[in-house]
């Protein structure tokens, strides 16, 4: 614990600042002096550490100082083979973890309910992904997480399988049997590649549920700046076992981190694990304390309905408010921006809070959140919504046209109504949270088209679709016709 207390990148960026020292490298603030007066005091004190490769600061892509001992302490906290900083956030990590684990062609099992940047790795990588279908939590009306017998009904479909992508925790904080999908796996020698970026505070143990790290995931990904205190971009990747082979990792790390990595966030990635490692019981006390007490002041809300995780099992930094009046999510995320209450997401029914994994001694607004919350939900009637959503029976499935075949496809517009059967020329993604609903290459069934108009009725916003407001999608035109006649 003693060595945990170090924190080497950043003490050797304040010795540098103590040196006043005079900048003729980039970047071009030249330590803060060189910027417009009304920025100055946002960001005079952290320009100083803004810095580059310099003689005793290290270098992110061949570390060999302060930068390699700060990554070491992670991966010693963390219990890992290797860990590594990440200064282009989870997505780096996701597109570096899948093309080291996996070649052209090889097929590959994906939850369906991913992150856009997996997606993106999986173009890249031009593998065959077979997606499997989340369960669905009636109560919360959210997808959840991938079960273990999907898993053996995918590996007994496909011999071949390479890696297994999931998602652990999903948005809002709900787990599930991760250890038995990894035994599953393993007994295969199937690697796990787990995107685990909201949980980076799991390491912490009981009552938070068992981090992926800790649970044999082979490589697993963390956005430290989700839930602990480091900057924005700021995250992690670790490495257990030799299914997949760390140089690779390294290298496409390289490719695709930034030549230019950011010293502040990497200096905040460093703190963060110091604050992870420093976290006490009686911080978890005073915690777990302060959010009952948040918790029961929402419960008195009549217009909402605060969530329970499945089983009691999931992170106690996300709370789930159900509106149970005309309201949907959407429409109350807005009224508690009204208010200067500033919400993670919101969905058709639910509105989602983050909260901050204080220590003992630390304060939140919590009490003036709640009387703010109250404000909103006063006097809205009672009105309990039912999910007008339906899940695919299927629980595995492909794309239907290869990636490396896409490109050389027309696409044409057509009436949402109208595209069952088609195939899908654009992912379409809901954001927050980024968990894409149609995917570019798969076949388009009536519980997507379903789900799709189902969030435009209650005000959901989207990356991709840019003709949903028009109430078309594109799709691929099928082989030997013209628009008219498809």
């Amino acid at each position: 614990m003693k060595k945990q207390m170090n924190t080497p990148l950043f003490k050797a960026l304040l010795e540098h600042n103590k040196k006043n020292p005079i900048s003729f490298h980039v970047p071009g603030h030249k330590n803060g002096q060189n910027i417009q007066s009304e920025a100055s005091h946002f960001f005079e004190q952290i320009l100083k550490m803004d810095v580059t490769e310099l003689s005793g600061l290290d270098d992110l892509h061949s570390p060999e100082g302060v930068i390699l001992e700060a990554e070491q302490l992670l991966a010693e906290l963390f219990q890992t083979r290797k860990s590594f900083f990440l200064v282009n956030g989870s997505t780096v990590g996701n597109l570096a973890m899948i093309m080291a684990a996996c070649r052209e062609n090889d097929t590959v099992l994906v939850q369906r309910n991913c992150h856009k940047s997996v997606l993106n790795a999986l173009r890249l990588a031009k593998v065959r992904p077979i997606f499997l279908e989340p369960e669905y939590d009636h109560d919360w009306k959210v997808a959840t997480c991938v079960n273990v017998d999907t898993v053996k009904e995918a590996i007994g479909l496909y011999s071949n399988v390479k890696a297994i992508i999931l998602t652990y925790p999903n948005y809002y904080g709900i787990v599930s049997d991760l250890e038995g999908i990894i035994k599953e796996a393993h007994l295969h020698h199937i690697p796990v590649l787990v995107d685990e970026a909201h949980g980076a505070h799991f390491n912490i143990g009981h009552p938070f549920p068992a981090s992926a790290v800790q649970l044999g995931a082979d490589i697993v990904v963390q956005s430290a700046h989700k839930t602990l205190p480091a900057m924005t971009m700021g995250s992690y990747l670790h490495v257990n076992g030799h299914l997949v082979d760390v140089n690779k990792v390294k290298d496409y790390l390289q490719i695709f981190q930034s030549s230019s990595p950011s010293y502040p966030i990497m200096a905040s990635l460093d703190l963060a694990r110091k604050y992870l490692a420093t976290y006490t019981k009686q911080d978890l006390d005073a915690l777990q304390k302060s959010i009952k007490h948040f918790k029961a002041e929402l419960e008195d809300i009549p217009g909402i309905k605060v969530l329970a995780y499945p089983n009691h099992q999931g992170d106690l930094l996300k709370v789930t408010i159900q509106t149970r009046s005309n309201f949907s999510g959407f429409e109350l995320q807005k009224r508690l921006e009204e208010e200067a209450v500033y919400t993670e997401l919101a969905d058709p029914y639910n509105v989602l809070l983050v909260l901050p994994l204080l220590k003992e001694g630390q304060r939140y607004p919590f009490e003036v959140t709640a009387r703010k919350i109250k404000k909103v939900c006063k006097n809205l009637p009672f009105h309990e919504q039912k999910s007008k959503l339906t899940m695919s029976n299927r629980k595995v499935s492909g794309l239907a046209i290869p990636y490396k075949e896409m490109d050389d496809l027309e696409s044409m517009d057509v009436p949402i109504a109208e595209a069952i059967g088609f195939v899908c020329a654009e992912t379409i993604i809901p954001y927050p949270p980024g968990i894409p609903l149609l995917l570019k290459g798969e076949e388009i069934t009536i519980e997507r088209v379903n789900q799709v108009q189902r969030l435009l009725e209650t005000g959901a916003r989207f990356q991709g679709g840019s003709l949903l407001t028009l109430g078309k999608v594109k799709v691929f035109k099928k082989q030997g016709c013209v628009k008219e006649q498809c």
